[in-house]
């Protein structure tokens, strides 16, 4: 089972729009690392995102390249300050992807290496994606990308 952890792509500050939506150069990132994903022949069951519109709009990139008729669908517990344990506990057996936030992205990343959710592994920015596999209860992280990289 894989764990795809994708940092929303960058999106309007509060004082532009309150409601946060992805900017220009935030919907071209998520675009590309969907195509990037694409041609690893990447399949994903399920995306999930917090329900903010930037998280949505990233997941909606994305499905449109990487599921064939998965569900997509806002789940509580995704906010930036959330506690991952929550969201690791109900992965089933299917490969999933979550739209989400930092510090959340980042914590779900040191928690399921068995590491401080306050001890960062990877460097995400918007946009950003980690890939963990999970092996019995023992996770690995097997990929982290930044849009500049792709």
């Amino acid at each position: 089972m894989r764990l795809y952890l994708v940092q929303h792509g960058d999106a309007h500050p509060k004082d532009v729009d309150p409601d946060r939506p992805l900017t220009d150069q935030g919907a071209t990132d998520i675009g590309r690392l969907a195509a990037w994903l694409a041609r690893s022949e990447t399949h994903i069951a399920l995306i999930l995102h917090s329900g903010k519109l930037r998280a949505r709009q990233t997941a909606e990139i994305l499905a449109s390249a990487l599921t064939d008729g998965g569900a997509i669908e806002a789940r509580s517990g995704l906010s930036p300050n959330d506690s991952p344990c929550d969201l690791l506990d109900s992965l089933g057996d299917e490969d999933t992807l979550v739209a989400g936030h930092m510090p959340f992205v980042s914590r779900a990343v040191s928690t399921a290496l068995g590491l401080s959710p306050e001890h960062p592994v990877v460097a995400f920015e918007p946009g950003s994606l980690a890939v963990l596999e999970r092996h019995d209860d023992d996770w690995r992280l097997i990929a982290f990308v930044r849009p500049r990289e792709l």
